[in-house]
């Protein structure tokens, strides 16, 4: 299970490397500050960007993208709009995640069971 945000896997990587954000923003010539929106999770890279920052980081593209969870997000909110009982349950997921009441591994645990029969 993924448990690091693009961001965090960028910083990681670029501190592991020696680079500062600066040095690496104009390799891939982009902004510093949009950088920093990229590691802070605020931003997301076009796959060209991916690309570069893979290339100058030594990390294969495909590795990278892997933390990009925008498309799952996208599908997400369209369940949700699209039946009101698929949007209550992550609603009600959520909230259990957030109060604490549910660990993620536990989520999908149950989420990998079949009607009562763990798989």
């Amino acid at each position: 299970m993924i448990t690091k945000s693009l961001g965090d896997v960028l910083r990681e990587l670029r501190d592991k490397a020696d680079l500062s954000l600066r040095e690496l923003a104009r390799y891939i010539d982009v902004s510093a500050p949009f950088l920093s929106d990229i590691e802070l999770g605020k931003r997301y890279p076009s796959d060209d960007v991916l690309k570069k920052i893979a290339d100058k980081l030594r990390i294969p593209f495909e590795e990278l993208k892997r933390y990009d969870n925008r498309e799952s997000i996208a599908d997400i909110k369209r369940m949700m709009q699209s039946d009101p009982k698929i949007g209550f349950a992550f609603r009600t997921a959520a909230e259990q995640l957030r109060k604490g009441s549910i660990s993620a591994e536990e989520l999908v645990q149950k989420l990998g069971q079949q009607k009562g029969k763990p798989q």
